[in-house]
């Protein structure tokens, strides 16, 4: 049986590019994987591993204009917007790599002993170690931040861990240039290529969640498709953490005081924020509670002005431009929704932004479920409230999300308990501003209860390395036997309890 070809199309035609890679058999991922876990002790060491993190960064700025092209040949995404996804992904690397030799990541902390505690207390000294293989599943939405030099990609490499990535089929060409530069990137610092190592096909995915030797996965896409991999990593004879980011409505409540304050600039900040990138950001705000009445609507009008005046946009495929229009088209043709900008196809290959709205009530009563899951694309639906009781209404009923987002006006009384409420139901909430862009920085939380993600980790920031570690703790252990980073007077200088 020949292998199956995979291919770089092109979303502005729908044509074939270029045929870039054939999709792993079962063998074949079993060899990469078992690559990569003959890899993992060239990592021990941290300062090779920030210098392996740098290498990186400045391969891929090396080849800036290469890797641009290449990825907006296969996404749409325009060469803006990927120069600065490009940025932020050398950026990542660079800033995991201060991590790295920082070293608080590791939480050493040492409790000597106490004989005279109750009970006594032994010597204990704590600090973590990596897993071991991660599996990396690679975004569609963000060919280079999300996906092959990622962060999950680097955050692993930082914790120690060997990776193997499962290419995105929308992104084939880009995903082969950048792997290959993070393995060049590895020579060049005297470890093993394999520490990264590259996938193509579905199946293959699907054998690498299985595979004995992995030892965790980050995933980063459907739910549909997040979930099937999460049970699988939970069905395993040894189940292993699996921590996917799957989907996100990421609601917006404005207040009657803000709307009356500020409509016209709430709306327009709205319509940039989810027509940005196609409206495939995964912080695309989707679903907004606005208030009715003469300043919803100035609200409202400012919106559809900003929405109607966004122009035509490529979707990363055909089959994602399908299930916009279906999705819209569904939506609008509920009972009381109605489109102040009509969103749907746009001649052959591209879709034009929309906004729907609906009566509060209508949802508040129950109806209309629809309107509160995630439409992947440039809509967002407005549903319009009559008091505050409507909006803690339908706030029940929303799932777990990235974002959540709060307009205010001043001295809004209205405001903590409206920001009391958001809070569990997300991850990162703001006020007065807009979810789409998420700052690389240690304070940062890129996740949210499910099915935003599978775990309470975050996939962006400093934080993001402790998914791939887990803590190890040495009792009563001869100073000899013990690792550097745990002996007494603190050899290697790391912060520690």
């Amino acid at each position: 049986m020949s292998a199956t070809a995979v291919w770089s199309v092109d979303p502005r035609t729908g044509k074939r590019r270029e045929r870039v890679a054939t999709e792993a058999t079962p063998a074949g991922v079993d060899r990469a994987v078992r690559a990569a876990h003959a890899a993992r002790e060239s990592l021990a060491d941290r300062t090779v591993r920030a210098a392996f993190l740098r290498a990186a960064a400045d391969l891929l700025d090396a080849s800036a204009d290469e890797v641009v092209a290449t990825a907006d040949a296969e996404t749409a995404l325009g060469t803006p917007r990927l120069t600065g996804e490009l940025a932020r992904t050398t950026a990542q690397l660079r800033s995991f790599a201060e991590v790295v030799e920082e070293g608080s990541f590791l939480d050493v902390r040492i409790d000597l002993p106490d004989p005279s505690a109750v009970p006594p207390r032994p010597d204990l000294r704590r600090w973590k170690i990596p897993l071991g293989v991660v599996a990396v599943y690679a975004a569609s939405n963000f060919p280079l931040a999300f996906s092959v030099p990622g962060g999950d990609t680097a955050s692993a490499l930082a914790a120690g861990c060997p990776v193997v990535v499962k290419a995105h089929p929308d992104h084939p060409a880009t995903s082969e240039l950048t792997a290959g530069l993070l393995r060049r990137a590895a020579a060049s610092r005297g470890l093993p290529e394999d520490v990264v190592v590259l996938l193509h096909g579905f199946e293959a995915g699907v054998e690498l969640v299985r595979h004995p030797l992995v030892a965790a996965a980050g995933f980063t896409g459907s739910v549909r498709g997040g979930r099937a991999l999460f049970d699988a990593a939970a069905a395993r004879p040894v189940p292993i953490p699996f921590h996917g980011e799957l989907g996100s409505l990421n609601p917006v409540v404005v207040t009657t005081a803000a709307a009356a304050e500020k409509a016209e600039e709430i709306g327009a900040g709205l319509a940039g924020s989810m027509t940005l990138g196609g409206g495939q950001f995964c912080t695309k705000p989707g679903f907004v509670l606005a208030p009715a009445g003469a300043d919803g609507d100035r609200f409202l009008d400012a919106l559809a002005k900003g929405v109607g005046q966004a122009g035509p946009a490529v979707l990363l495929d055909h089959r994602m431009r399908a299930a916009f229009v279906d999705g819209v088209t569904e939506r609008a043709a509920l009972d009381g929704v109605e489109a102040p900008v009509v969103p749907g196809a746009a001649g052959e290959h591209a879709v034009t932004a929309g906004v729907l709205t609906v009566d509060a009530a209508r949802l508040a009563d129950g109806g209309h479920g629809l309107l509160l899951e995630e439409c992947f694309g440039p809509v967002t639906v407005v549903a319009r409230y009559a008091d505050e009781s409507q909006i803690a209404a339908v706030l029940a009923l929303l799932p777990g999300n990235l974002t959540a987002t709060l307009h205010i006006a001043g001295e809004d009384e209205v405001a903590a308990p409206l920001l009391a409420a958001l809070t569990p139901l997300a991850g990162r909430v703001l006020v007065n501003g807009w979810p789409t862009g998420v700052a690389v920085a240690p304070a940062q939380h890129h996740g949210g209860p499910y099915p935003a993600t599978t775990s309470t980790s975050t996939s962006v920031g400093a934080t993001a390395v402790e998914r791939w570690l887990r803590p190890v703790t040495y009792q009563s252990t001869p100073q000899h036997l013990l690792p550097p980073e745990l002996r007494d007077g603190n050899p290697l200088g790391l912060p520690r309890r």
